[in-house]
């Protein structure tokens, strides 16, 4: 065996623990009945109540009605991306950090790559699993019209894949906010929900007063539902948005800006021990 070869098999081994990880972790958070059904069901649970409440109501135009289910669609799909990764996650390490979970996890020959591998990939499979499962309801029980064009749902695909890989780095990064486990959801459940609030989640975003639409355009989910919008709504409603267009280009970099950011502080805070334990 070469020198340079165990580089590569070392790599390989984290990969494959990584993936084991996932199996597990995936595992894990469905067995958690609460936190599957704050970050998992929540969206579709609030796309229901929104679809069956508002039913009578054309959220559009009279050139181009909107049903409650088509209206409300793409900020449930943002809101779901960012309840499984940074909500999720936040807690989830917090947690794991107070009960000793990780220090344990220091004990074995788990790599660091390889755990981190485990927490992500959950939220790629989570995250799956309720975008499928929003579409489905919003085709089949409120007879929703999805997209048939492929230019719409390319968008869609890398607004997916950024808004979860960008969620998911910043569950981990603010996983040392809370000071203990169990601060963690008291700490971390009301940051995600000004953010849904003032994101265009629950409110039509050009509802919003304009200082607020200049706040919540600082943060990633605004722009997430701004890109899951440019694939469900139609090409009229690009002009409610605060600039009048989907600025696609501006969805990916913010995105990636704080995808970046999380990256930064995750690699300057995370401890397998925190260090006042």
């Amino acid at each position: 065996m070469t020198v340079t070869s165990i580089p590569t098999l070392q790599a390989g081994r984290t990969v494959l623990l990584g993936l084991s990880r996932v199996r597990y972790e995936v595992k894990t958070y469905f067995r958690q009945g609460d936190s599957a059904f704050f970050s998992f069901l929540f969206p579709l649970v609030l796309l229901t109540i929104f679809s069956v409440a508002f039913s009578e109501q054309n959220l559009g135009t009279e050139d181009a009605p909107l049903s409650a289910a088509a209206f409300y669609l793409p900020g449930m799909m943002a809101a779901g991306l960012l309840l499984s990764g940074l909500q999720n996650l936040a807690i989830d390490i917090a947690a794991e950090k107070g009960d000793g979970t990780l220090k344990r996890l220091a004990g074995t020959p788990l790599p660091v790559p390889s755990y981190f591998i485990g927490k992500i990939g959950q939220v790629f499979v989570t995250g799956i699993l309720q975008a499928a499962m929003l579409l489905v309801v919003a085709r089949v029980a409120f007879q929703m019209e999805l997209p048939t064009q492929p230019e719409k749902w390319a968008p869609f695909a890398w607004v997916f894949v950024l808004g979860v890989s960008t969620s998911a780095i910043l569950g981990i990064a603010l996983s040392g906010l809370p000071r203990s486990g169990k601060s963690a959801t008291a700490v971390i459940i009301p940051i995600a929900l000004v953010l849904q609030f003032i994101s265009g989640v629950y409110l039509g975003f050009s509802q919003l007063p304009e200082w607020l639409q200049t706040v919540a355009s600082v943060f990633p989910l605004k722009w997430m539902a701004q890109g899951m919008r440019s694939v469900f709504l139609p090409e009229d409603f690009a002009s409610l948005e605060q600039g009048g267009t989907w600025d696609l280009a501006g969805v990916a970099i913010v995105t990636a800006i704080w995808l970046v950011v999380g990256l930064a502080v995750t690699r300057m805070t995370f401890r397998w021990i925190r260090k006042d334990s």
